[in-house]
């Protein structure tokens, strides 16, 4: 095939693409979906896994953040536990437990969707370790479904940090999820974050695309 054959059609294509994108009328996102896990306070790493520890590092993620190769068991108010819950470093101020809707009703506790941080007066819970335990009076919450962007990004959607927007799945079941808070960081790689439980009912998995929509 000839060279201005093959560009012509190359052409063709790139060009094709470009108006199926924009028949979608929205900003394409890759989707992370988020399961269970722990952020805590060196004070109750300590407490967990003994005086002196430090979180060990298993995988790194955005925004420095990383996957732990710690786990805890979490127990709710009425004794029902889940085990192997992963903890997230690094520390913070305060210790907060990220779960689903599902694991709620499994551990008994009213937990209530929250922006990541926003803990007061969130669902009580118990954690377990290796060397020993603490009582969180508040910290339990579902995670508000969100998306993380550059700034690049948020001004290439026309979002900004805070926004509120809609976001529709292109899949079978054809899901449009509402409420999904923009978070706009230097640090932070474009991804959607949804809970397992979105996750299975929408049947989206990690890595699949999603639209914000107007």
């Amino acid at each position: 095939m000839e060279q201005q054959t093959v560009e012509m059609i190359t052409q063709m294509v790139l060009e094709t693409i470009e108006r199926m994108e924009k028949k979608t009328n929205g900003y394409q996102v890759p989707v992370g979906v988020s399961a269970r896990h722990i952020h805590l306070t060196q004070e109750h790493v300590e407490t967990l896994f003994g005086e002196g520890y430090h979180l060990t590092k298993k995988k790194d993620l955005m925004g420095g953040q990383y996957a732990c190769n710690e786990t805890v068991t979490v127990v709710g108010l009425k004794l029902r536990a889940i085990e192997n819950v992963r903890v997230l470093g690094p520390v913070r101020k305060a210790s907060q437990l990220e779960i689903s809707a599902t694991d709620a009703m499994k551990l008994g506790v009213a937990a209530p969707i929250r922006e990541s941080g926003n803990i007061a007066g969130s669902a009580p819970i118990a954690v377990v370790g290796p060397k020993g335990v603490i009582y969180l009076q508040e910290g339990c919450i579902i995670a508000m479904r969100h998306i993380h962007m550059s700034p690049a990004d948020a001004a290439a959607a026309g979002v900004h940090d805070g926004d509120i927007v809609s976001v529709k799945a292109d899949n079978e079941r054809g899901t449009v999820f509402n409420q999904v808070k923009i978070r706009v960081n230097d640090s932070f790689t474009l991804e959607m974050h949804i809970d397992t439980d979105e996750a299975n009912a929408s049947k989206i998995k990690t890595g699949d695309k999603v639209t914000i929509i107007r």
